[in-house]
């Protein structure tokens, strides 16, 4: 699984994903991170991503973002987990 520090990520490697719920996300997150909830992600990730694009994802303490990069590699999706 491939994995950065969240001081690694810009904007220019790809979109950044932030699975937290929202009202984690609106305590605290990265600027560049569209807030997509891990419940909703997990029902209409195909619908929200396009294979080939690269795909970086957080959350607020790593649990869901290493779920969903784990199963997104097995479906051959470009994505990494970016960990605070």
């Amino acid at each position: 699984m491939k994995r950065i520090s969240v001081n690694e990520y810009h904007k220019s490697l790809g979109e950044l994903i932030d699975l937290s719920s929202p009202s984690d996300f609106g305590l605290d997150h990265h600027p560049d991170a569209k807030n997509i909830p891990y419940q909703k992600f997990m029902l209409y990730y195909d619908q929200l991503l396009k294979k080939g694009k690269p795909y970086y994802f957080i959350c607020s303490k790593g649990l869901h973002s290493g779920k969903v990069v784990r199963m997104l590699e097995y479906f051959g999706y470009d994505v990494t987990q970016v960990v605070k």
